[in-house]
């Protein structure tokens, strides 16, 4: 048995001695320079892309969506014939609502959406960015595409104005134990309204331009004013009943 124990723990001295002169002779085999570097030659760095965002172009290609310049430029052409329209606040011109890339033009053509309050119609100006030209110009009324911040901005302060303006302070005072101290602090977005044959107070919405409401604080409460809707054309508040 003793035999044995001197011959396992022989082996075991003999391993280890061999592993740890392995691992010495591929330390010094990894540490070595490799052939054709030069002595005290640095290890290249690696390379690290600039997170830095190329700037816009001013013109697109192809169906790439529209620019920023581009956007500008078509708006500046568009709204020259609509300059006897009103805005959502009862300003010269119409409202702005969207643009994008007329793709069946085959070229890079706008086609831009504004709403004229004074008309009550949706007007789609169409223009050619190459030729830096009015092609097209169309409208209709009751057409209601989603709204602007500008409108959804201008909605607030009709509701803000108006006595109903009661029922979003004790909508604020629920959600949050606080007064209502004007518009600061509030995050307002909106629907537009269509009314249907059930409606009682907003018959009109549809014809006319009208939002439905959706406010938050800036911390998160949700201030439920959802019964109230602001005609924009008409510049009336009511609650649907």
């Amino acid at each position: 048995m003793d035999r044995y124990r001197k011959w396992a723990w022989g082996l075991g001295i003999a391993t280890v001695t061999a592993v740890t002169a392995f691992g010495v002779a591929s330390w010094q085999a990894n540490a070595a320079p490799s052939p054709g570097t030069p002595p005290g030659a640095a290890a290249e760095q690696p390379r690290v892309s600039d997170p830095r965002v190329a700037p816009e172009p001013a013109t697109g290609t192809g169906s790439d969506p529209l620019t920023s310049a581009e956007v500008d430029r078509a708006r500046k052409i568009a709204v020259i014939p609509l300059s006897g329209g009103k805005d959502a606040a009862g300003a010269a011109g119409p409202e702005y609502l969207s643009a994008e890339l007329d793709a069946e033009s085959g070229g890079r053509s706008a086609e831009l959406y504004y709403y004229d309050y004074k008309t009550d119609k949706l007007v789609k100006q169409v223009v050619d960015l190459k030729t830096g030209k009015l092609a097209g110009s169309y409208s209709a009324a009751k057409m209601q595409p989603p709204a602007s911040q500008h409108e959804v901005a201008a909605a607030l302060d009709i509701l803000l104005a108006d006595p109903l303006a009661a029922d979003l302070k004790d909508a604020y005072r629920a959600a949050t134990g606080k007064e209502l101290a004007g518009k600061q602090g509030l995050v307002p977005d909106a629907h537009v309204y269509t009314a249907d044959a059930a409606d009682s107070g907003a018959a009109q919405c549809g014809k006319h331009r009208c939002l439905q409401l959706v406010v938050q604080t800036e911390d998160g409460h949700f201030i439920d004013v959802n019964n109230i809707i602001i005609d924009l054309s008409g510049r009336t508040v009511a609650r649907l009943k």
